[in-house]
């Protein structure tokens, strides 16, 4: 649509707007107070002003030259930086930062902390924090050398430079937002590693799980793709931790999928609370009693695995809807025909699509 200006041909209209603008932005409250201070002054004296403002004759005559100085502007009393036209300046004494330089071109991974310890043994008096700020002021003017990450490339033995590459910023879940919660839960057994891919509704509380073989992205966009077909109703956002096994085809596959990728903070396993406490379910009431066919036969493992997730969803109580199985508390809510669709199809196809990786 477009809009046109009524007052376009109006003489004087954009320097009106121009000033409203100004006095409305620029013009601060305090400035609008000094300016009626010094109309009263003018009228009615000092005497009365100070009694009335409190304002002392010295600080009258320094507002009207600043608003003289302006040329008559009301921005002219607004309240100037009160900062020290003088700062003082660290000073650093040439042994200290000499003694500084040295340690770290020798042992560039220094700390404040170990240079503090290593310069009082030699008499220093300051403290870490000092330290610290020398060590600001100094990489500021470059006194301090720069490490440089160097990396052996294989295919022509060079050592190349490494250079920081910049991170992409990871999305963060609203707070009660819907999501699918996905973790990994990593087993050792007699020398054998095998690596179970769980996920949680966190609204509907069902739960899918598949064991794999390697800890890739490609086997978690494989479990990502099962569990959006076995998942009824399945949330249109995900949530993992950061790991490795939940990038580049994992995102890949959630962005083709529809789905938000969202993060958790580091070291912040709270975060994904639901899917942790189903792990260790899974690990009480599943884990511990198939460890020699985890170990042996990860493929009749997973058959196994379906038969007791099918239990999970379908029969067993769950505290948080009351004592009821996740799916059983979803039937009141839906149709007769989408009641049919969901876990007796599972199991008939279940067996054949975990193709391990």
């Amino acid at each position: 649509m477009r809009q046109f200006n009524k007052f376009r041909s109006t003489k004087g209209f954009i320097s009106l707007w121009q000033e409203m603008i100004r006095f409305r932005y620029m013009i601060t409250e305090q400035a609008k107070q000094r300016c009626r201070v010094l109309a009263f002054w003018e009228r009615h004296g000092n005497m009365a002003t100070k009694e009335a403002f409190g304002v002392s004759t010295r600080t009258l005559y320094r507002w009207q030259s600043s608003l003289t100085q302006s040329g008559g502007k009301l921005e002219g009393l607004n309240a100037k930086s009160t900062a020290p036209r003088g700062r003082r300046k660290r000073r650093i004494p040439d042994e200290v930062s000499g003694c500084i330089m040295a340690l770290r071109a020798t042992y560039p991974r220094l700390g404040k902390d170990k240079l503090h310890a290593l310069l009082a043994m030699e008499g220093y008096q300051g403290s870490i924090s000092t330290i610290g700020r020398i060590l600001a002021d100094l990489k500021k003017v470059g006194k301090l050398p720069d490490p440089v990450k160097l990396s052996l490339s294989a295919k022509t033995g060079r050592l190349i430079e490494r250079k920081p590459g910049k991170r992409k910023k990871k999305l963060r879940r609203p707070t009660g937002y819907r999501v699918l919660e996905v973790d990994t839960v990593v087993r050792f057994i007699d020398g054998m590693k095998r690596y179970i891919i769980t996920g949680v509704d966190t609204e509907k509380r069902t739960a899918f799980a598949a064991c794999y073989t390697n800890h890739g992205s490609v086997s978690a966009a494989d479990f990502l793709h099962k569990i959006k077909a076995v998942l009824p109703e399945c949330p249109s956002a995900v949530q993992t931790d950061n790991g490795s096994e939940f990038a580049l085809h994992f995102a890949k596959a959630a962005e083709e999928s529809g789905l938000t990728h969202f993060h958790t903070n580091p070291r912040s396993p709270k975060m994904n609370a639901h899917v942790e406490r189903f792990n260790r379910t899974l690990d009480e009431e599943f884990l511990r009693y198939h460890r020699e066919l985890l170990r042996d036969d990860v493929r009749m493992f997973n058959e196994k695995l379906i038969d007791w997730l099918l239990w999970y969803n379908g029969e067993r109580p769950h505290y948080a809807l009351g004592q009821v199985a996740p799916l059983r508390s979803m039937m009141p809510l839906l149709l007769t025909k989408e009641c049919q669709m969901w876990w007796t199809q599972v199991r008939e196809s279940g067996n054949s699509e975990f193709v391990l990786r």
